[in-house]
């Protein structure tokens, strides 16, 4: 069940910064107000013309669409957003072809189809973002998530990866009408924005 919107200031859209290194960085930070947590980006680094496969985190503005998280590992997590516990035959297709290319699915699934009910633990809670959704173009892009991160914080296929705790607790803040602002740093600079990535969080643990 979806929470009531809120009224007033909080009714603003409620901008998440995702911010890469550089253009072709696979790490970066995700900021909302004072709370700037690190992230894994796609092995190919961000770019705003995205294709199915190619790696890439897309850049522009996702509205964050829904929260779904695997109940035999995750306690429901608190939000105002909507929430909904995942069936081990949940699916997501990644079919070009398929007429429900990029959208929510059941398995056994004819086309080809992302599990969503991992094993490694990445979906164990998840925020779907909408990413090519409205409309939905052909080979532009499916699955777009932000998910747990894996050790080390190595590249996705084009996600948005964080800590379980930090994404957590980025979720517990986020509020109806919020979206992540993808876009990417320092372009000229980048190993000035790899040094403070590191510098930030030494010793804190975040990176594993």
């Amino acid at each position: 069940m979806r929470s009531k919107r809120p009224t007033g200031e909080r009714a603003r859209e409620q901008a998440v910064r995702v911010l890469a290194l550089s253009a072709r960085a696979s790490r970066g930070f995700v900021a909302l107000g004072s709370l700037r947590l690190p992230c894994a980006l796609g092995r190919a680094g961000c770019r705003a013309r995205k294709r199915e496969g190619d790696g890439a985190t897309p850049i522009g503005r996702w509205r964050v669409d829904a929260i779904r998280y695997r109940p035999d590992r995750t306690r429901r997590p608190r939000t105002a957003l909507c929430v909904r516990a995942m069936r081990p035959s949940d699916g997501w297709c990644d079919a070009p072809a398929d007429r429900s290319y990029n959208r929510f699915v059941r398995h056994p699934y004819a086309a080809s189809a992302e599990r969503l009910w991992r094993q490694d633990g990445l979906y164990d809670l998840l925020a779907v973002l909408a990413y090519n959704d409205r409309p939905r173009v052909r080979g532009r892009g499916s699955a777009i998530f932000m998910h747990v991160a894996r050790a080390g914080y190595a590249p996705t296929e084009g996600c948005i990866a964080l800590r379980r705790a930090h994404l957590a607790c980025l979720i517990e803040r986020l509020t109806p009408g919020a979206a992540l602002h993808v876009g990417a740093r320092n372009k000229k600079r980048p190993e000035l924005a790899r040094r403070a990535f590191r510098s930030t969080y030494r010793g804190s643990g975040v990176l594993e």
